[in-house]
């Protein structure tokens, strides 16, 4: 099923289809900042083991990041420092924080020490967030160095290459690829671990660069 959504005016009947599928536990493909990604409701442990599989991935071995709403969801789920919190209300946009973890996030991540946090940027994907209630579970779609780009950026050839793997696509039209910028925030000083399209001071003092 591919669906068309407008975040300034979505189709509600088509946004209430999609809803249902994440209630349901199906895998979705929708638009971020960064690109395409595979998504599930966080809190259905069997959903986040579809994306696994479809990933060929060990969740115990290879962590997924949690896409939230807005910074004040992340305090549910992981443990935020108030220096942490004003670094990340600082840096909005294509980031993944990487937070410690709290005992509140799902089952898939029991025994974890920590998490790689998101919050959404792209418009449709903060829409699908705020309609379901709860957070999400992104995972990058699995192309190879060999294999064309826009099979993550074009919605069309998305559907050719994957639709027949998960219950839904969304298309929030086309999405260039920018990989986020990773900051490790689980220790001061916080680290940056890639430099992505998320823009980053050169004199931030709340950060290492070793």
């Amino acid at each position: 099923m591919m669906v068309k959504l407008y975040a300034d005016a979505p189709n509600y009947k088509e946004l209430a289809e999609v809803m249902q599928a994440l209630r349901d536990g199906e895998v979705i493909i929708y638009p971020t900042c960064t690109g395409y990604a595979y998504a599930c409701d966080a809190l259905q442990a069997r959903s986040v083991e579809k994306i696994c599989s479809l990933k060929g991935i060990d969740p115990k071995k290879k962590s997924l990041s949690i896409m939230f709403a807005g910074l004040s969801d992340v305090s549910e789920y992981c443990r935020l420092n108030d220096r942490a919190f004003k670094f990340i209300k600082e840096h909005t946009g294509n980031y993944t924080f990487i937070l410690p973890a709290a005992s509140s996030l799902p089952k898939i991540y029991k025994n974890r020490k920590e998490v790689g946090v998101r919050l959404a940027s792209h418009p449709v994907g903060r829409l699908i967030l705020e309609e379901l209630g709860n957070p999400l579970i992104v995972s990058s779609l699995p192309l190879s160095d060999d294999d064309d780009p826009e099979y993550a950026s074009d919605p069309e050839l998305i559907q050719e290459r994957f639709g027949g793997q998960i219950g839904c696509i969304i298309d929030g039209g086309i999405v260039e690829i920018e990989p986020s910028t990773i900051v490790d925030c689980t220790e001061e000083p916080f680290e940056i671990i890639r430099l992505g399209s998320g823009r980053i001071d050169a004199d931030e003092p709340a950060l290492s660069r070793d």
